[in-house]
């Protein structure tokens, strides 16, 4: 059963600037929710191929996916994943008159029976509420990072 998460934000910001927070690996660090950690297979990058491992930081089990870049244009980036989790991570950027809107689909399947329950027992408000405090933070970092950029 694929299960369907869809956020979107309004940022007063460049859709160049709002693309820098999901491609820069440090700016990427700001808005991540703290306990996940965004891990680099060889050189960082989110070109098409590009592999990373996103991390949660709990105590004994550190739970892993292994993500590969499988969409990729201006604007636009879709990591698919696997691990306790299957499914894709699509950011989308589109520009509007006095900034962007960035929409965050989160399209998965959890294979495993008793870690399905899990989530829809424990995790799956949790999952949901984090995404909007994700945007939120990514927000705030997207027009900061315009803002000096704007300055120059």
């Amino acid at each position: 059963m694929t299960r369907i998460l869809e956020q979107e934000i309004y940022i007063r910001s460049s859709a160049t600037s709002v693309e820098k927070c999901l491609t820069d690996l440090e700016l990427m660090h700001r808005w991540l929710n703290p306990a996940l950690c965004c891990e680099p297979v060889g050189a960082w990058s989110t070109a098409l191929g590009a592999r990373s491992r996103f991390r949660i930081k709990v105590p004994l089990l550190q739970p892993t996916l292994n993500n590969t870049v499988v969409e990729r244009r201006p604007g636009l980036i879709v990591w698919q994943f696997k691990g306790f989790f299957e499914g894709r991570d699509r950011w989308e950027c589109s520009p509007e008159r006095e900034g962007t809107q960035l929409i965050n689909r989160f399209e998965f399947e959890i294979p495993n029976p008793i870690v399905r329950q899990g989530f829809n027992w424990f995790a799956a408000d949790f999952v949901r509420q984090d995404m909007q405090a994700q945007l939120r933070r990514l927000k705030r970092v997207a027009e900061e990072v315009y803002l000096s950029t704007a300055r120059v």
